[in-house]
C-alpha cells in the first residue's frame, strides 16, 4: 500500500519556521483574522485609500498624522456598492496619545460602483 504524499503547506495552514528571521513572531496556529473581506472590497478600500493619501503633504508622510496609521477604514456594502468611510484619527499616533482630537480630526465618504468607479461623497472636511 502506497503511503500518503505528505502534507505541504497551502494557504490556510501555517508553515515552519525554518530559514526566517527570528524576529519575526511566526503564528503558532491558525491565524485571527481581523476582518474577512471579498476582493472588491479590498479594492475599494484601497482606492479610496489613495485618494486620501494624495491629499496630503508630500512632506509629512514620514509623520504618523499623515500616514495610513493615523487612519481608519470602515467599509459597507448596499445595493451593490460598496462604501467606504476613512476616519483620522491622530489618537493612534505616539506623539499625540489616547482621547486626543484636533481641529485636523476628519473622515471622508466614498462609494465604489460595481464597475469599480470611485466617487467621494461631495463635501470638503
Amino acid at each position: 500500500m502506497p503511503r500518503p504524499a505528505p502534507k505541504q503547506p497551502d494557504a490556510g495552514t501555517v508553515a515552519p519556521k525554518t530559514g526566517t528571521s527570528s524576529a519575526i513572531p511566526w503564528p503558532e496556529d491558525e491565524l485571527a483574522p481581523l476582518a474577512t473581506l471579498d476582493g472588491p472590497a479590498i479594492l475599494a478600500a484601497h482606492a479610496a485609500l489613495q485618494q486620501v493619501m494624495k491629499r496630503f503633504p508630500k512632506e509629512s508622510t514620514r509623520e504618523c498624522a499623515f500616514s495610513p496609521r493615523s487612519l481608519e477604514i470602515h467599509i459597507g456594502y448596499q445595493a451593490g456598492w460598496y462604501f467606504i468611510r476613512i476616519d483620522h484619527r491622530v489618537d493612534k499616533c505616539p506623539e499625540f496619545g489616547p482621547g486626543v482630537t484636533l481641529e485636523f480630526d476628519w473622515f471622508e465618504l466614498y462609494a465604489y460602483s460595481p464597475e469599480g468607479r470611485l466617487e467621494r461623497y461631495p463635501y470638503m472636511p
